[in-house]
C-alpha cells in the first residue's frame, strides 16, 4: 500500500476528507520522525514500538577489490510490532 492508498482508507474510516486526512498522516509521520531524532521511543501499545539502536562500527569489505573499509557506527530506526499486531498478521 503507497501513502495515497493509505490515506484515502484513513478518509474513508475516519469519514474525513482527503485533505484532512493528509495533514493527519503527515503529522502523525512527523512526529515520529521528530521523536526518533531526538533519540525518543514511539510506542502504541497493542501496535508496536519505534525506536533508535545504535549500530557498532566494523569493518567491511570492497566487493569489487576486496580490500577492507571502515564502516562508521550509525544509528538505524527500528521497529517493533506489538503482541495484537503479530496476532492479526498471523491470520
Amino acid at each position: 500500500m503507497k501513502k495515497a492508498e493509505f490515506i484515502a482508507k484513513v478518509a474513508e474510516k475516519a469519514k474525513i476528507t482527503k485533505k484532512e486526512a493528509t495533514k493527519v498522516v503527515n503529522a502523525v509521520l512527523e512526529t515520529i520522525t521528530e521523536a526518533l531524532s531526538k533519540g525518543d521511543t514511539v510506542q502504541f501499545v497493542g501496535f508496536g514500538t519505534f525506536s533508535v539502536r545504535k549500530r557498532a562500527a566494523r569493518e567491511g569489505r570492497n566487493p569489487r577489490t576486496q580490500q577492507p573499509i571502515k564502516i562508521p557506527a550509525t544509528k538505524v530506526p527500528v521497529f517493533r510490532p506489538g503482541k495484537e499486531l503479530r496476532e492479526a498478521v498471523k491470520k
